[in-house]
């Protein structure tokens, strides 16, 4: 996968580095005892709660946003006193050669460690017996994790992403809008989790998003957007091949250029005729293509 220079810092390495500081601001609070309340049985006590680390953490990161979604949950592991085993994904390479090849320079090998592979590798890995799993990823993977950990009653945090509507009325700056969506769905290219993937709208609407998502594409990545430097790349041919097929039963308002040498994918607006009315209070449903 390829993101642009500019993303890459903004969504991956400096989120990275402000959360790691306020890591650090705020690491004596975090680990302070808890005084909860207290009813008349305890009325000569001082409860407390104390906060202790799980053991050992399995974290298996995205592809979306490799880095990011990696170390964020490392960097909080470790505050919190475990020891971990670290699961780069295999789809993102660069990334996962970058944090096996670093980790152990700065952290103890005998407490925290680094295991790449696919499928196979993963699917040994979750044999084994963990304190905590966190896993950022699809529903599908998520059941199997979930599975594993199941038959040793091991906690977990899945984070699964989902879909995001969103709903516009005629009352909206859409110009401003439109800025918002657009920047939303094109960062990374659609590759996120909260990114909007439909907007349910008036017909009315739907003419005026348009127009100016034409505007605005042009503004952000200018008159080609495949040559643009801002514009990231999907990151695999199977990912590639499920948007393209998008195209082939849908009426495309806007976009439609692709590349399968460089896996770009500019099918940036679908719209389709479709009548909710019944349902809610909307006539058009415009897909952004994901």
């Amino acid at each position: 996968m390829e993101e642009s220079r500019q993303e890459s810092y903004m969504s991956e390495i400096d989120v990275v580095q402000n959360d790691l500081r306020n890591l650090l601001f705020n690491f004596n609070e975090y680990t302070k005892p808890e005084y909860p309340s207290k009813d008349q049985t305890q009325f000569i006590d001082t409860p407390m709660i104390y906060k202790e680390p799980y053991g050992v953490v399995l974290i298996i990161g995205a592809w979306n946003y490799p880095f990011l979604v990696t170390v964020l949950p490392i960097a909080g592991a470790i505050a919190a006193g475990n020891c971990i085993i670290i699961k780069p994904s295999e789809i993102a390479p660069a990334s996962a050669q970058y944090i096996s090849r670093n980790i152990p320079k700065y952290l103890d090998k005998d407490c925290y460690q680094v295991y790449n592979g696919g499928v196979a590798e993963t699917t040994e890995l979750l044999k084994e017996k963990f304190d905590y799993i966190f896993f950022t990823g699809s529903t599908a993977i998520g059941k199997i994790i979930q599975n594993a950990a199941a038959k040793n009653l091991t906690p977990t945090t899945l984070e699964l992403g989902g879909k995001c509507p969103v709903y516009i009325d005629e009352s909206v700056d859409m110009e401003l809008t439109t800025k918002r969506i657009i920047w939303g769905k094109c960062l990374n290219l659609g590759q996120t989790c909260v990114g909007p993937d439909y907007i349910l709208c008036s017909e009315k609407t739907q003419e005026e998003f348009i127009s100016w998502t034409k505007r605005i594409l042009t503004e952000f990545y200018g008159d080609n957007l495949k040559i643009s430097p801002d514009l990231a790349r999907i990151a695999t041919n199977r990912h590639f091949n499920r948007l393209v097929s998008l195209l082939n039963n849908c009426n495309t308002a806007l976009g439609g250029n692709i590349d399968s040498n460089e896996r770009a994918c500019v099918v940036c607006v679908v719209g389709l005729s479709v009548t909710l009315k019944q349902h809610i209070q909307s006539d058009v449903t415009i897909v952004l293509a994901r």
